[in-house]
Order: C-alpha cells, then structure tokens, then sequence
C-alpha cells in the first residue's frame, strides 16, 4: 500500500520552450509507494514533466523535490530515480546479464554483488534462465522486462516509465499491464507512469493525474476520475462520457450548467413512453446508430429535448441482428439520479 511521505514533489513547475508553455505551473505530490499515473494527449506536457523530474529538462520555474529534498538543479545521475523507455534501449550486443549488470559496472559495483543483484532482478521479473541470451532473442515483453530489471537493480527510490507499453501488440499490452502492477507491488518503489491510453492508467495506477495543456486538470483515484470527472476535457478524455447541457439540461434535470452521465450508466427501454423510477430520469429519443462490439453495443440516441446520448449495453442474452434491428427505433433512456454529476 502507499505510503504517507511524499516521494515526488512538484511546486509551481513550468517549463517553456521559446514562446511555447509545455507545462504551466504544476503543483503535484506523489506518494511513497505509490502507483502514479500521468495521462493526457500527445502534447499535453506530461512527458516534459518526466523528463524534468529525471533532469534531462530544466525546468524554467519550480522546483522538483525527491523525497523532500530539492533536486530541481542537480544533474540525472545525481536523483535517485531510473527511466524505461518506449524503445528500452538495450545494448544489442550484451546478453541479458550483462545489460542488467551494466549500471552496476559503471557505478564500479564489485563483480560478485553485481552478479547477484542482477539475477535477483532478473528473477522478480520472471526471467531467470535467460542470462545468456541476446536482446534480438527475446519478445518485445520480455524486453521489456530486461529494461525494468535494469533499472529496479540499481534500487531507486522512483522508477519513471515513459510509455513503456507502446510498442507492443494489443494482447501483450494488456498482459504487461498486469505483470508491471504486480511487480511494482512485490518491489515497493513509487513508480510515476506516463501514458496516453486511458484504459492503461485506469487498470495500473492508485491515482491518476489528468493533463490538458501544460496543466493537471484533475487528481484522483481511477473510480474518482472516471465517475466523477471534475471538468468537461476529463469527461471526455477518460473513457466516453454524455455530456447534458443547455436547453436539455433544463428540460431533463430540471436546472441549468452542464453534467456528465456515463454510458453503461444509460438504460435501453423499447418504446419511448416507459416509465422511470422515482429515483430515476429519462429521456425519449430516437436510435441513430448502433455500434456492435461483441460483447456490448453502443447505442447513439437523438433526444427529443436535443443533443445526442451513448447508451452502452452488455450483450447478454441478445444477438448482433437482434441489437441492429433497433436502428431508427424509439425508445427511452433510463439513469440513475446519483449518477449525474455536475462538471465545469
């Protein structure tokens, strides 16, 4: 479980690249321990912010904090942190012992207790056995894992992974996920994640920080960020969210602003005349379009009080023919009250 102290600390970070602001003004604690993950789009700063916390970036203001000490000047050999790499960076022509061992020989570890904690890191990323053989040997996860443990063998206190899920195939991907989770467990150092996959930050982290534009738009647990996203870019960039506003706020919910309902949230009932519970509201509209995707189908409705909703249903007892048939169809949309929240 994470710890209480703080591992990471960022006050007031910026860092600008002539007139362009990457990232504007951070603020942001990472926990002991902790499963951090850093999420937004393809320029939205997160990978900058990495890249300072690992000193490879100055920053322009703020300061960095390892273990609440101010490293923001010192060099990357002097942090306490290690980076995996999309690419992983292996030395092609060392064998796996030896591209775990090289860090080590190059901090002039003697011979024995580098070949001992090299196998030790080898072994808790499953891949004792493997000392002989050359990166072009291995699969891209088994690389993979080659480039943690040569960066969990020097022990740092922080463990800093840009994208390292990147470059692998869809299956792979998600098996990783699960290994990296559980390994960052057994070893208890604080890893900080940077990804743009929103499902990926959602299955590994402990918390999540949204970024947008050089800024954290919201901080939380994944439950907290997906059901309860605190602005609009959030409702729309973690998972696919509904948004009600204007007019057919007022005419559904009664009052004005802009909430967010989810879309396995949304209930499919034939006929646009049925009934809602009184813990319920509803909305009649029309099927514009259905989205088969094997086990669940998306739903795109026209409301009659205007906008357009997704309704995601699991495919329990229906077939794909069964579900396009309801195209052009009327029905209404049941939710729940408690599960509409208000945005900015």
């Amino acid at each position: 479980m994470p710890g209480s102290e703080t591992a990471v600390g960022l006050r007031g970070l910026r860092k600008e690249f002539g007139p362009v602001t990457a990232v504007d003004g951070i603020d942001l604690e990472v926990r002991d321990g902790e499963f951090f993950a850093m999420l937004g789009p393809s320029g939205s700063g997160k990978t900058t912010v990495l890249r300072m916390i690992a000193g490879f970036e100055p920053p322009t203001a703020g300061t960095i904090e390892l273990g609440g000490a101010d490293v923001t000047r010192l060099a990357p050999f002097e942090r306490d942190v290690n980076t995996v790499f999309q690419d992983y960076a292996l030395f092609p022509h060392m064998n796996v012992l030896a591209n775990v061992e090289y860090g080590l020989r190059v901090k002039k570890v003697p011979k024995a207790e580098r070949r001992e904690r090299a196998l030790a890191a080898l072994r808790s990323v499953r891949l004792a056995g493997f000392e002989s053989r050359r990166p072009a040997q291995l699969s891209g996860g088994q690389r993979q894992r080659v480039a943690l443990a040569r960066t969990l063998v020097n022990r740092p206190r922080v463990l800093l992974l840009d994208e390292p899920l990147g470059a692998l195939d869809l299956k792979l991907r998600e098996e990783m996920q699960v290994e990296l989770k559980e390994l960052q467990r057994a070893v208890g150092i604080t890893f900080l994640f940077v990804t743009h996959d929103q499902e990926e930050a959602l299955t590994m982290s402990d918390r999540v920080a949204v970024f947008d534009r050089g800024r954290i738009e919201q901080v939380g647990t994944p439950a907290e960020v997906y059901e309860r996203p605190a602005t609009a870019f959030v409702a729309g960039f973690v998972g696919t969210s509904n948004l009600i506003a204007g007019a057919a706020a007022e005419k559904l919910l009664g009052r004005s602003g802009t909430y967010s309902v989810r879309p396995e949230k949304l209930r499919v009932v034939p006929g646009a005349d049925a009934l809602a519970g009184p813990d319920e509201r509803s909305a009649a509209g029309t099927v514009a379009e259905v989205v088969y995707a094997g086990p669940a189908t998306r739903f795109v409705v026209d409301l009659d009080a205007g906008g357009r909703l997704i309704a995601l249903q699991q495919n329990l007892q229906v077939s794909s023919m069964e579900v396009l048939g309801l195209r052009g169809a009327r029905v209404r949309l049941v939710w729940q009250r408690r599960h509409e929240f208000a945005i900015t």
